[in-house]
């Protein structure tokens, strides 16, 4: 067994990469691990560690085949916020608005209920759908790469995590390791002031486009609260901007508005979403959507955005989206 270093002192790329190599194969004990990473927590990981590890990540990880234009929108959890499912509403809005998603998530480490979790709920077979995986998302356009049948070497992580209940450094390396090797992404975090460190260490792995975004009151998602802390970086460079709901004709909300529970409760709220109930979740998936949307050049603005994700949703196509991927997959 390894013994691993004390957390304090900085890692480079190419150190973090090798030490996460370490954890992910196994050869550091549980106690080692967990010390570790609550250490590298506590005193706040940089771009550095987060690159290398995602690079191990990476290395380990089974890939499936997917368009070019494929794009992902995940948040990285751990903003102890226990919202709706507001990423995995965008995923069936943006998927039906004709925009290929490669939906990377898992079951909930920190939070009540994950993508997976809610997506159970709603009928969704997690076994089948990842075998499917490539079929649903090149037939339908949408698909559900449940985390651990695409990282096998995380299977001893997550329980350490679930013990730990709090955000580490595994939070920020997932939405790095989508399996579809996705060239854009909208990537909520937890921390606002921590924005251009993620989207620095997104920049030094490579991007087409992404959006690196945080509420400012530590939302891991675009708020509609207040202002928002945004990255976009392209290619190996990133800018940073502020953006907030009105930009795209949206009310702002309270984040209780939007207040989430277990499966059973957000799968009800957003079947609801799905068949056309208004108010701040919606909204939050408007604006969370439209980000996405731009991303992926189908809107050029934030306003067209929210109003191609408007007419996903009323037409009824993100809806008919989920009951045919629960079909196609079960």
């Amino acid at each position: 067994m390894k013994t691993l270093p004390l957390a304090v002192p900085h890692m480079n790329e190419a150190e973090a990469e090798e030490v996460f190599g370490w954890i992910l194969d196994g050869d550091a004990s549980d106690e080692e691990i967990a010390r570790f990473l609550l250490a590298m927590t506590e005193r706040s990981e940089t771009s550095d560690e987060i690159a290398g590890a995602a690079r191990a990540l990476r290395a380990r990880l089974i890939p499936i085949q997917a368009p070019d234009n494929a794009v992902d929108c995940c948040g990285t959890g751990g903003d102890g916020h226990h919202t709706l499912n507001v990423s995995t509403a965008v995923s069936l809005v943006v998927a039906a608005a004709g925009v290929p998603v490669a939906k990377h998530g898992n079951r909930a480490a920190s939070s009540k209920s994950g993508a997976a979790d809610t997506l159970e709920a709603l009928g969704l077979d997690m076994e089948a759908a990842g075998k499917s995986a490539e079929k649903t998302l090149a037939e339908l356009g949408i698909c559900f790469l449940f985390a651990k049948n695409h990282h096998p070497a995380m299977g001893r992580i997550q329980p350490i995590r679930q013990e730990l209940g709090k955000r580490t450094i595994f939070n920020l390396m997932g939405p790095l390791s989508n399996p579809a090797g996705v060239k854009r992404q909208l990537i909520g975090i937890a921390r606002p002031g921590y924005v251009p460190i993620y989207a620095a260490a997104k920049a030094k792995l490579g991007t087409e486009r992404t959006f690196i975004a945080s509420g400012d009151e530590g939302l891991d998602e675009l708020s509609l609260a207040g202002g928002n802390e945004l990255a976009d970086v392209t290619g190996s460079e990133f800018e940073m901007r502020r953006v907030d709901a009105g930009m795209a004709g949206l009310e702002h909300a309270p984040v209780e508005a939007i207040r989430g529970g277990d499966a059973a409760h957000n799968a009800k709220a957003l079947k609801a979403l799905l068949e056309g109930m208004p108010g701040p979740y919606r909204d939050a998936v408007l604006l969370n959507a439209a980000a996405t949307l731009i991303i992926a050049d189908k809107a050029a603005d934030w306003a067209e955005g929210a109003a191609i994700a408007a007419e996903s949703l009323d037409s009824g196509k993100a809806g008919k989206l989920l009951a045919n991927w629960i079909e196609m997959a079960n």
